[in-house]
C-alpha cells in the first residue's frame, strides 16, 4: 500500500487548525499541522493527534443498536438494520406526538453539532415536521449570553465582535483561558504566540480571573476576582469612563444612541461599590478603565467565566458597551465582525427571545430553544406538554447540564428515546435506539460555525480521509431518511435530500466573495484553505437592527441592574464558590475515551487554596466531599495558591462511572461530574443560561 496525504481541519475545538494527515490503507501514519493553512499557520495542539484514537476507537458504534431486556429484566444491546432502526424511530416519534401533542417530543443537541456541518445543514429535514416547543441544546449552558448581547445591540444572534489580537495595544480579558481552549467564541489558533507578539510590541494583556490560569502565566497582569462579581467590575469600569469624561465612541457616534441613559442608570455602581465585592481595589479599577480608554486600540472580551454565571447576559452586554464607549468596536485592533465565505448572518434567522416559555418554570426561549436546565422537570412533571419522547444528537447532557443526577433519573422515565451518537455514554444508555453516524474522517468537512468567530477571514473544504464502510450513514443522511419517513407517516410528500457540500457550494457562489469567483471548486483546488484577508470595519452596513442603529439603552439588561444591586446589598454567606477549569487536552465530556488525551496524571481533582484547607482540617491529596443544595461528590483535593481564597475549582465533563456505558478508557479515568453538584435552579435570571460558575458549595474531609 502507498502512503496517501490528506488535508483536513481539526474539528475537536473552535480553533479549526489545518492538518496534514498521512495514511497507509486504513491506518493513520501521522498527523501534523498544515503550515500552509492561512488561519492556523501550522499550529496544532494535542487534541489533533487524538483524531487517530477517535477514528480507530473500538468502543465507537458502527451499526444501529436497540435496547432489549433479558429474562431478568436487565438491558442489553442488539445490532439491528438501518431499515429497522429508522422505521421504528419515525413510527414511535409520530405515534407519541399524535397521541399526546407535538410538545410531547423533546430535542437536545450537544456541542459537537456545530463542529459537523452536516448536522447543521440537515437537522431541519427532520425537525421541520416536528416543531415542538421543547427544544434544548448546549447553547444555554455555554454561550447564550453572547447571542443575546449580539441580538440586542447588533440585530443578529451570530454577529459576534471578534478580538483583533494581532493589531491591538491593550487587551482586557475576563473569565477566559484561551491558552487551554484555543479561544472560545473566538477562533484563534496559536494564541500563545499571538499573546507573546502583543507584549513584545509593547502591548498589554490584563486578565481578570478567580484562578491564575495558563493564560495568566503569559499575561502582563492578572487580578483575582470573586466569582459572580464581574458585572460589578464591568459597571465600575463603565462608570469610570463616564465620570472621567473618557467616553469616545469615535466612528460609532453617528449610529449609536442611548449611552446617556446608560450613564444615568449605572451611576450608583462606583469602583468603591465594586471593590467591596470583587476583591479588586477601586484604584486598580480606575487605572484599568483609564488605560483601556487611552490605548490607541483596545479590546474588552469575556468568555465562560462571565457567561455561565448569574449575570451572564448582563456581563456580555456590558463588555460590548465598554467597546462601544471607547470607540474600539468595529475598529482594527479592537473588536471586528467577520465576513465568512458562507455568511450565516445573511443566511439564517436573526433569532428571538421570550416568544414562548417553559411549561413548569416559565423560563424564556431563545431561538426557539428553552434553557437546558429545565429539561428534567419538563420530562417528570405530568400534564399537557410533558416530554414523553426524546431525540438527542451529539450530546451528553447527563454530564453537561446542571444537576445531572436529576436528569439521569428523568431519562429513565421516558416512553421512547433515540440518540444520534457514535457512543454508548452516560446519556445514550437511556436510549431505546442509537443511530451511529460515520467517523468524522469518513465524511467531508467545512466549518460553517467557526469561520463566523475567526481571527481572520479564511475558507477551507476537505474531502473525506477514509471511504465510509459499506452500509454506514452520515449524520445528514440519517436526518434525511428520518425526515422522509416521518413525512410519509404524516401524509406528506418526501423530499430529495441535497448533500451538504452542494449547499456550501451555493452559499459560496452567492456569498460575499462571489465576485472573486469563490466556489467549492476553488476550495478543492486549495485544500490548505483560501485566505480572504484580515477583518475589516463593516458598520453600520453589517448591522441587522431595523434602523441600522446600535441602541445601547437595552431595556432588559438595564432592568437587571436592580437584581444585581439588591443581591450585593445583602449580607454575605460563608460558603465557598465552585468554578470550572479547562485543559488543552479536553473539551467538555467528549474527549475522555482517547488514550492520548487522558494519559498522565489525574486531572479530575479539586483545586483549593491552602488557607481554606487549613481552616477545614483538609490535607493535601486527601479525599473531600464537595456538597451543594443538590448533592455531593467525593474527589481528591490539591492545594493551590493559583486560586483566590474562598474559591474551589473542579473540571467539567468527567463522571464516567455510571453503569451501562461502553467507553473503556473513560471508565478507567472516570473522575466525578461537577454537574452532579451544580444546581438546575441557579440560572442567569435574565437569559435562563445555566449558572454553573460561582456555585455555592461546602467542602469537608470525606
Amino acid at each position: 500500500m502507498s502512503l496517501q496525504r490528506h488535508h483536513r481541519a481539526c474539528h475537536l475545538c473552535e480553533a479549526i487548525c489545518g492538518l496534514v494527515i498521512k495514511t497507509e490503507g486504513e491506518h493513520i501514519i501521522s498527523i501534523k499541522g498544515d503550515k500552509k493553512d492561512p488561519l492556523s499557520r501550522g499550529h496544532i495542539c494535542p487534541k489533533a493527534i487524538a483524531l487517530k484514537d477517535l477514528h480507530e476507537d473500538p468502543d465507537r458504534l458502527r451499526q444501529p443498536v436497540k435496547k432489549v431486556l433479558d429474562a431478568a429484566g436487565e438491558p442489553r444491546w442488539e445490532v439491528i438494520s438501518w431499515e429497522e432502526a429508522l422505521d421504528t424511530t419515525a413510527r414511535r416519534l409520530v405515534d407519541i406526538t399524535r397521541r399526546d401533542g407535538i410538545n410531547a417530543l423533546g430535542i437536545y443537541l450537544g456541542n459537537p453539532t456545530v463542529h459537523n456541518y452536516g448536522m447543521m445543514t440537515h437537522q431541519g429535514n427532520l425537525f421541520r415536521h416536528l416543531r415542538t416547543n421543547n427544544r434544548f441544546s448546549a447553547t444555554s449552558v455555554d454561550q447564550l449570553p453572547h447571542h443575546l448581547a449580539s441580538l440586542w445591540l447588533f440585530g443578529h444572534k451570530t454577529l459576534f465582535p471578534i478580538p483583533d489580537i494581532d493589531r491591538t495595544d491593550y487587551f482586557l480579558m475576563l473569565g477566559a483561558n484561551p491558552i487551554a481552549s484555543n479561544g472560545s467564541i473566538w477562533t484563534v489558533p496559536d494564541v500563545k504566540k499571538r499573546i507573546k507578539a502583543l507584549t513584545a510590541r509593547g502591548g498589554k494583556l490584563v486578565l481578570i480571573d478567580p484562578r491564575r490560569s495558563e493564560t495568566a502565566e503569559v499575561a502582563s497582569e492578572h487580578h483575582f476576582i470573586t466569582p459572580g462579581t464581574d458585572a460589578l467590575f464591568l459597571l465600575a469600569l463603565l462608570n469610570t469612563l463616564f465620570s472621567e469624561d473618557l467616553v469616545r465612541p469615535r466612528q460609532l457616534a453617528g449610529f449609536t444612541t442611548g449611552l446617556e441613559d446608560v450613564a444615568r442608570d449605572i451611576s450608583q455602581f462606583t469602583p468603591e461599590f465594586a471593590a467591596d465585592h470583587t476583591g479588586i481595589s477601586a484604584g486598580e479599577i480606575r487605572r484599568i478603565g483609564r488605560e483601556l480608554a487611552q490605548a490607541e486600540a483596545a479590546i474588552c472580551y469575556g468568555r465562560m467565566g462571565v457567561s455561565t454565571q448569574a449575570y451572564g447576559a448582563l456581563n456580555q452586554w456590558l463588555i460590548q458597551l465598554i467597546n462601544i464607549a471607547t470607540g474600539n468596536l468595529d475598529r482594527p485592533g479592537g473588536s471586528l465582525f467577520t465576513l465568512p465565505a458562507v455568511d450565516q448572518v445573511s443566511n439564517i434567522s436573526p433569532g428571538g427571545f421570550g416568544r414562548h416559555r417553559s411549561r413548569v418554570r416559565g423560563l424564556p426561549e431563545f431561538d426557539r430553544e428553552l434553557p437546558a436546565a429545565a429539561m428534567a422537570e419538563e420530562i417528570t412533571t405530568p400534564g399537557e406538554g410533558q416530554i414523553r419522547a426524546l431525540f438527542t444528537g451529539a450530546g451528553n447532557p447527563v454530564l453537561s447540564t446542571p444537576n445531572g443526577r436529576q436528569l439521569d433519573e428523568a431519562l429513565a422515565q421516558l416512553e421512547f428515546m433515540v440518540s444520534l451518537d457514535p457512543y454508548l455514554n452516560e446519556t445514550t444508555r437511556h436510549a431505546d435506539i442509537i443511530l451511529p453516524p460515520t467517523s468524522p474522517l469518513e465524511h467531508d468537512h467545512y466549518d460553517l460555525g467557526f469561520h463566523t468567530n475567526a481571527i481572520r477571514n479564511t475558507a477551507r473544504y476537505n474531502e473525506p480521509v477514509f471511504t465510509p464502510p459499506a452500509g454506514s450513514l452520515h449524520d445528514w443522511e440519517i436526518f434525511g431518511e428520518l425526515g422522509n419517513r416521518v413525512a410519509l407517516l404524516l401524509g406528506l410528500e418526501s423530499q430529495p435530500v441535497q448533500p451538504p457540500w452542494q449547499i456550501i457550494d451555493a452559499g459560496l457562489q452567492m456569498g460575499p466573495y462571489r465576485e472573486q469567483g469563490l466556489s467549492l471548486a476553488t476550495l478543492r483546488e486549495n485544500p490548505s484553505g483560501v485566505d480572504l484577508g484580515p477583518l475589516q470595519p463593516q458598520l453600520p452596513a453589517r448591522l441587522r437592527t431595523r434602523d441600522k442603529l446600535i441602541r445601547c439603552n437595552t431595556p432588559e439588561p438595564l432592568a437587571d441592574l436592580q437584581r444585581l444591586h439588591h443581591e450585593f446589598s445583602q449580607p454575605r454567606h460563608g460558603l465557598l464558590k465552585l468554578i470550572g477549569r479547562r485543559h488543552v487536552r479536553s473539551n467538555n465530556s467528549w474527549m475522555h475515551n482517547y488514550h492520548r488525551l487522558v494519559k498522565g496524571r489525574d486531572r479530575c481533582s479539586l483545586l483549593m487554596h491552602p488557607d481554606d484547607m487549613r481552616h477545614r482540617d483538609i490535607e493535601d491529596g486527601g479525599e473531600v466531599a464537595v456538597s451543594s443544595r443538590v448533592g455531593s461528590v467525593r474527589v481528591r483535593v490539591e492545594a493551590s495558591e493559583d486560586l483566590m481564597p474562598g474559591v474551589v475549582s473542579l473540571p467539567h465533563g468527567y463522571g464516567h462511572n455510571r453503569a451501562g456505558i461502553r467507553m473503556d478508557v473513560a471508565r478507567r479515568h472516570a473522575g466525578v461530574s461537577c454537574n452532579d453538584i451544580t444546581d438546575e435552579l441557579a440560572l442567569d435570571g435574565l437569559s435562563g443560561n445555566a449558572a454553573v460558575n460561582g456555585v455555592l458549595v461546602s467542602v469537608a474531609p470525606a
